[in-house]
């Protein structure tokens, strides 16, 4: 039997189970709000085109009106300024979009401080007990801030400190960071130094990140397969993706 059609089999009997790791999209998906003078992201909309009537008898579609970076999504390193020079998101590698994945759990933490950041000893302190970062992977960041909803578009949001961001971009192995929060940095992040430094850290050194996922708590520490599908838009700083785990029972 070959190696896929043996992957099908054990979808199929739930040896590998698939979790949809993706925040469905519709009117009130949350999405991040800037404050003024600044533009910001238009949320998801659809518009309709027809619906068996007389605009079109047969057949139903919409026009959608969303923005790069709404609901889950995957940033490219060309959405930061320190990145300007990178991958867009059109050109994202094969290698990244299909990746291993391990899972940083943190969610007790935030359950006492929703300003908890994530440092550099809790990820040593991870380490010591599930081995290395993946190459080339996914680090996926679980806080428990998915079962929050519209909660998530507040200010007082986890995320990560800037040393943390700093090492995981120059200094550990992963291709890219993965978060329930609907920006991979924290709510308080823009008074940190640098503002913002996930984004100025990780797409500056080429790395990715993805928002908005759920059901990471269904995704063990180590040993998960991640499946990230955005749309190949050209010279796209971002897209809405849709985000599946192949997770072995």
């Amino acid at each position: 039997m070959s190696v896929l059609s043996a992957l099908l089999d054990a979808t199929r009997s739930g040896a590998v189970e698939i979790v949809d790791l993706t925040t469905p999209l519709q009117s009130s998906t949350p999405i991040l709000e800037l404050p003024e003078p600044f533009a910001n992201t238009s949320r998801f909309r659809l518009e309709e085109l027809s619906r068996y009537d007389d605009r079109g008898p047969a057949w139903y579609w919409n026009d959608i009106h969303t923005g790069e970076h709404t609901g889950t999504h995957l940033d490219a390193p060309v959405h930061w300024v320190t990145g300007k020079d990178g991958l867009d998101v059109s050109q994202a590698p094969l290698s990244t979009l299909v990746s291993s994945a391990v899972v940083l759990d943190l969610s007790a933490e935030v359950a006492e401080n929703p300003d908890f950041v994530l440092e550099v000893e809790h990820v040593r302190a991870w380490q010591a007990e599930h081995g290395p970062l993946p190459e080339g992977g996914w680090l996926l960041y679980r806080t428990g801030w998915d079962a929050r909803g519209d909660d998530a578009a507040g200010p007082h949001t986890p995320g990560v400190s800037a040393d943390c961001a700093q090492w995981l971009a120059e200094e550990s192995p992963i291709a890219g960071l993965g978060v329930e929060t609907v920006g991979t940095d924290a709510g308080a992040a823009p008074g940190f130094t640098p503002p913002f430094p996930c984004h100025s850290f990780l797409l500056g050194a080429g790395k990715w990140g993805l928002t908005s996922l759920r059901n990471i708590t269904r995704l063990p520490p180590t040993g998960s397969v991640l499946v990230v599908c955005p749309l190949p838009i050209v010279d796209g700083s971002g897209s809405p993706a849709r985000v599946l785990a192949l997770v072995e029972r």
